[in-house]
This record gives C-alpha cells, structure tokens and sequence, in this order.
C-alpha cells in the first residue's frame, strides 16, 4: 500500500513538472533533440531519486513489519568428503558349475537316484545304466588273473632258485600282466555305468525316466547346477584396462532381487574385441543364501576416479545463468537463527554420481548451501531458512 501512495506521489511530480514547463507530449512533438535529451535527463534523476527513496522504505519497512512473508528455503553445512565415482557396465551371472550331465556309456537306464531340486554331493551315485554282461565277463576276468597270478608267483620262486628256465618265468609274468590290463579295462567300462554328480549341487532338471535306453553324445540326463562359486561376467571397454586388475573392489547391482553386492576382480581377459573394443572380465561373487541364479541381468560398477578431500553437492542444488555458468546460492549475512540473505556463488564442478555433484571451484567446506527453495531466489534476498 505504501508503495502505492509513492507511485502515485511519483505520477504527481511528474504531472507537476508537466505542469511548469512543457509536457514531455509537448517536447516530442517540437522535435528538438536538445530539449528531448534535457527532458529525459530531468525525469531520469528524478526517478532515481524515487528509486533510492523506495528502497530506503523497503529497507525499513522490513525492518519494521514482523508479519511480512519471507522465501523459506532448507539449508546444510557444507564439509569435505571422499567422492566417487563409477562407471557402470552391463554384465551377466554365470557359472562354471552348471552342466548336462550325459551317460558315457550305451544301454537300459534302470535306476534314477534323484529328483528335481534334490542336493546331492560330490561323486554321488545319480543313475545306473543295465551293464550289457560286463560284470559276468569281469567275474571271469578276475579269476583268470588269479590264477594268473599264482602261477606267475610260482614262476618267480623257482626262477630266483635256479630252477626252470627264464622263458617260463617270462611267459607267466606277461600272462598275468596282461590279464590283470583286462580285469582294470573291464572295470572301467561298468564304472561308465555308473552316473555320478562331478560336483556338489542341486539337480535343477531330470531329462529321463526309468526305462529309457541313453546312449554318449546323445542322451540328456539331468542338469545339474551349484550356485557357490558364482560371478559376473562382462565386456569392459578397453580404456579402463589401467584401472581393472585381479582383486580390484567393484560394486555390483542385481536389480531383479534389489541387490547391491562387493565383489572382486576373479578373472581379467587378454584379448581385445576388434569388433567392440571391450576386454571381459570376470567379478566373483558371494551367494551365500542362493537367490542370485546363473543368466541374471547384473550392472558392474567401477571406482574410475576418486577424491579424498572433496566438497559434495545435490546435483539439483545447480543451476544455470544466461551466460551458461553454474550457480548456487548459499546462506551470506543471518541475522538470528531463522532468517538471512542469499548469496550467489558461480562454482566450478566435476563428476556426477547418483545426484550427487563434485564441486571444484566456488565453495568451501564450512559453508551454508541453500538446499531447497532457491529456484526463484535472487542475490541478496532475504529469506527464512531451516536446516
């Protein structure tokens, strides 16, 4: 209302003058450069002088006025922190320990150990294959190397007693040797018989049934699956060569269970994909409760710059003038514990990493940034703050 009354005071003056010389319609219409210039010169100090009066006005009529409304904005001490940033490559859950399990040898299976979801140890007995007549032909194997065996011990006797010739103990040495070879080939082939898991794990999938004649190569038996030694694997472009060796800390994120997991470096490969120019590397990974599984979608991220001593930012905290510099405002003058005025401060800034920005120049740890609510705020500006 007061600023009212001065403007309308401003209109009066500036009637008034009209009033005692010419009217500034009458000046423009005379055409006279000099008089024009003398004109706006006369109504340029007398608005400046206004303008100085208004703002004397303002200047108390903040003072004065408790009840006025003030931009409430939320504020926070500046300090120096450690920053990081990390590149994020796409990469997938895989292990090594997740097979088809094939017969090694041809015939009726007759027994299935297991079922679906069963854990089952190293070396234990999955299935068993009908031999064919193996275990009767080693029956008779066997007791030809026995009595092979005896006549060979009989031989070597009287050979180291001088009696009989060296041939004989030649021939029955041979003899048992050789039928001893069959009884061990023999034995191999009904161990083939014989499935049995090459790892602890858990048996994800049964193919066949009781029954069914299987035969190497051909005849899927069962899958067979640990989630233990798990790890992610992906394809890494070839400018982070430098920063990525074995045993080097990265952050991985499954998003399909909501995970963010602490992995090492297990494996990094030597060759360079002419075609992608990326090099693979492998993340182990620990899963010790098993939900993460084989063929998840996983994002490696990797600690590619760091700085110790850094003042950190909100990213939204930043905003841009005509010139195109970043700006922040920040708490200057406060005089008490709720009010004070905003400062604007052209930064500098660096990286950005989940909204959070590094700012290199233009602030210092022990400073008040406006937060919150200094989108339409101008330097100098009085505002309300909480923090």
């Amino acid at each position: 209302m007061k600023k009212f009354f001065l403007l309308a005071s401003l209109t009066l003056v500036l009637a008034s003058c009209g009033n005692d010389e010419k009217s500034v319609e009458q000046v423009i219409e005379s055409e006279d450069l000099a008089a024009i210039r003398a004109k706006k010169a006369e109504l340029s100090s007398l608005q400046s002088q206004l303008s100085a009066n208004i703002n004397k006005l303002d200047e108390k009529i903040r003072e004065l006025d408790k009840s006025r409304q003030l931009p409430l904005v939320s504020v926070d001490t500046l300090r120096q922190e450690t920053f990081r940033h990390y590149a994020e490559v796409q990469g997938d859950v895989a292990t090594d320990e997740n097979i088809i399990i094939y017969p090694e040898y041809s015939g009726l299976l007759t027994q299935v150990n297991v079922d679906e979801g069963d854990r089952v140890r190293k070396g234990q007995v999955l299935a068993r294959i009908d031999d064919g007549g193996l275990s009767s032909q080693l029956a008779q194997l066997e007791a030809q190397a026995s009595l092979a065996k005896t006549t060979y011990e009989r031989r070597k006797r009287l050979w180291e007693q001088n009696i009989g010739s060296e041939i004989e103990y030649l021939n029955a040495k041979t003899n048992y040797e050789s039928t001893q070879n069959s009884v061990n080939q023999m034995k191999s082939q009904i161990s083939k018989t014989v499935v049995r898991a090459p790892f602890s794990g858990v048996i994800d999938e049964v193919f066949t049934e009781n029954g069914e004649v299987v035969s190497p190569g051909q005849s899927q038996l069962f899958r067979l699956i640990s989630l233990e030694n798990m790890y992610v694997e992906a394809d890494v472009p070839e400018n982070y060569l430098t920063k990525i060796k074995k045993g080097t800390n990265v952050k991985i994120q499954i998003s399909s269970i909501g995970e963010e997991l602490d992995g090492k470096v297990s494996q990094v490969g030597n060759n360079i994909n002419p075609n992608n120019r990326t090099f693979k590397v492998q993340i182990a990974i620990p899963n010790s409760e098993g939900v993460i599984k084989p063929n998840q979608i996983a994002t490696i991220m990797l600690n590619d710059y760091t700085s110790e001593e850094s003042v950190i930012i909100p990213e939204s905290t930043i905003q841009k003038n005509a010139m195109g510099e970043s700006l922040v405002y920040i708490l200057g003058e406060s005089s008490n514990d709720s009010t004070g005025v905003a400062q604007k401060v052209i930064v500098e800034t660096g990286y950005t990493y989940n909204d959070s920005i590094e700012v290199t120049k233009g602030l210092q740890s022990g400073q008040i940034l406006i937060i919150e609510g200094a989108k339409n705020l101008r330097d100098g500006q009085e505002i309300k703050f909480r923090k």
